[in-house]
């Protein structure tokens, strides 16, 4: 028996937090966690590719990140073309939910993004 009212309440809880994020409330703090997650992650890969000349082809080869770093790193999706001249990163969680993010075209002017690497599997 206690183990039905665990399973029930667990199933409860689990509803009502799925309801939660649907009707809308994160939105703004997931577009907010999900920007600065964006650009911590490109900052990042750009600083790779000018200290070793090329991107990265995983997130997991940058180095000297810091702990909030692996936060960011965690909420993107990442690929890098096959020669590491370019790459496609999009994020996929911002604070609880996917963000709604349209990053003007000067924030990637003088960057490796590049739309048709990805979207990435």
């Amino acid at each position: 028996m206690v183990g039905f009212v665990t399973l029930a309440l667990l199933g409860a809880i689990g509803v009502g937090l799925y309801l939660f994020i649907r009707s809308g409330v994160t939105r703004p703090f997931d577009n907010v966690f999900g920007d600065q997650h964006l650009k911590t992650t490109v900052a990042l890969v750009e600083l790779h590719r000018v200290r070793y000349g090329v991107y990265p082809a995983s997130l997991s080869e940058l180095k000297f990140t810091g702990e909030w770093d692996a936060i960011a790193l965690s909420s993107v999706s990442y690929c890098a073309s096959p020669e590491g001249k370019s790459y496609y990163v999009e994020v996929s969680r911002g604070w609880v939910g996917k963000p709604e993010l349209a990053m003007p075209d000067e924030f990637w002017r003088g960057t490796g993004f590049n739309r048709s690497v990805g979207p990435c599997r």
